[in-house]
């Protein structure tokens, strides 16, 4: 059964449940986003570390139904242009999904975002709070307090090495232990050739970004919030999170490791919805 289920996966993996819209750009990169759907609810899906948006195709075909459903590939990413190793930030991201918003004429949106994809979308709404009508993170954080500063009895994390065969081999390593002995072996598969394709800069840049101090300002994010972890990892203190994201929650989907969208996308989806049918979108 897992086998029929992984091929079936790897079947909807390579097809394109979403349209290309004309290349939004962000400091003179190229964006590559698509489109599916229509309506002015719209939701936009933001993915992590490495990755692009083929990681939602389990939810692209399904929200499009109700919703017009933005995906894009992160600056470095995917399709779209790579900056210079020292440019990346989550700010250079966040920027990246507004201009994919603005493109799109849509006025308030569902930001969705998975791992690296969840400060993304914590900085885009502190940056454009107007814009948010509600905030999802899959297995990533949205309290970034302390995020990349120095923890008590040891230094600032530093990342291990990106470039190089070194690198590779520890990115590999890292990418692995991302997974459960659940993990379908094809979803595996698409998920390392997609995160091992990456140029070295984008590797190193954006895990850079990710443990900048800067992102670690503490601002209040007003908007509704949904947070779904990964049966691998904790569910943070809900009520210490609420002193900067006051509307937040947060739930659990058991037997899936990172990529639990990706992984149980039913339950995923169900919950997702859920979720949506709360949010005000004018």
């Amino acid at each position: 059964m897992r086998r029929i289920l992984g091929a079936l996966l790897i079947v909807a993996l390579a097809l394109s449940p979403a349209s290309p819209v004309s290349a939004a750009s962000v400091d003179g990169l190229k964006l590559h986003s698509s489109s599916a759907g229509t309506g002015s609810a719209a939701l936009i899906f933001v993915h992590g570390w490495t990755c692009d948006d083929s990681s939602w195709s389990a939810q692209v075909p399904e929200f499009a139904k109700k919703y017009r459903v933005l995906t894009l590939d992160l600056p470095g990413h995917g399709k779209s242009s790579v900056p210079a190793q020292d440019k990346f930030s989550i700010g250079l991201f966040a920027r990246a999904v507004e201009a994919v918003r603005a493109e799109a004429g849509v006025e308030r949106v569902v930001l969705v975002g998975h791992s690296m994809g969840a400060p993304v979308i914590r900085e885009y709404a502190r940056l454009y709070p107007q814009h948010v009508a509600g905030l999802v993170a899959v297995d990533g954080p949205l309290d970034m307090r302390g995020f990349g500063e120095p923890q008590a009895g040891r230094g600032a994390f530093t990342p291990p090495p990106m470039t190089g065969p070194e690198g590779l081999k520890a990115r590999e390593g890292m990418i692995k232990g991302m997974f459960t002995a659940q993990t379908a072996k094809p979803l595996q598969d698409h998920i390392l050739k997609m995160m091992l394709s990456a140029p070295e800069a984008t590797a190193a840049g954006a895990m850079a970004a990710m443990f900048d101090p800067k992102i670690s300002r503490t601002s209040v994010i007003d908007s509704p919030a949904l947070a779904v972890y990964a049966g691998t990892n904790t569910i943070p203190d809900v009520a210490k999170v609420r002193e900067v994201v006051p509307k937040f929650e947060a739930t659990q989907i058991a037997g899936t490791g990172h990529f639990v969208m990706m992984e149980k996308p039913a339950e995923f989806n169900a919950l997702l919805t859920g979720f949506l049918e709360r949010i005000k979108f004018q």
